[in-house]
């Protein structure tokens, strides 16, 4: 039996991204689970803003800004970065996390973060209590410690990304299978 309940948001887990924007005079950086891929080609994602926070007008100023997956060692930063203001203090320095200079964009990318997605906003929704921000994504850094050298492939899960669920960060988990794995063909 299911039960009816009022409409929500509980689309659960989400990545636990933190945002980076500016330019080289003053950046922010800022914690955002509304975040998604929206197209492949061009490469295109989104995140959701609330237009009081601080960090939303660096970006509508610059329309630009860097979307750092976090590891469970940046937990304690990653919630900092989504419960204090860039308007009452350096985040930067509160949290420890450095600044690693942007290559296709003005602003900061996170230095600790395996991948730091840069972005060019496209265009901007506004939805009622967010704002959305279309962004086309125009580079990407890799942190090359995650590069396996055997294969030669980035080796994301070693990264050990975290999530959001419903108030909690979490840990990722044991990988249950591969894309297409349930119509893969045993081999005998």
């Amino acid at each position: 039996m299911k039960e009816n309940w009022k409409p929500g948001t509980l689309l659960y887990p989400l990545p636990a991204v933190l945002v980076s924007c500016g330019d080289k005079q003053r950046s922010n950086i800022f914690t955002v689970a509304w975040t998604g891929t929206i197209c492949t080609s061009p490469a295109m994602l989104y995140i959701s803003v609330r237009p009081e926070r601080y960090s939303y007008e660096l970006i509508k100023a610059n329309m630009q800004f860097t979307v750092n997956l976090t590891t469970e060692s940046m937990a304690k930063a990653t919630d900092f970065c989504g419960v204090r203001s860039g308007r009452d203090g350096d985040k930067w320095a509160l949290t420890g996390l450095h600044q690693y200079p942007g290559v296709a964009v003005e602003c900061p990318a996170v230095e600790e973060s395996p991948i730091s997605i840069e972005c060019r906003v496209k265009s901007i929704i506004s939805l009622g209590s967010h704002d959305m921000f279309i962004a086309e994504v125009v580079n990407v850094l890799a942190d090359t410690k995650y590069m396996d050298n055997e294969t030669g492939r980035f080796d994301l899960d070693a990264a050990g990304l975290m999530s959001y669920s419903h108030g909690g960060y979490f840990a990722q988990g044991e990988k249950l299978g591969t894309f297409g794995f349930s119509v893969k063909k045993k081999s005998r």
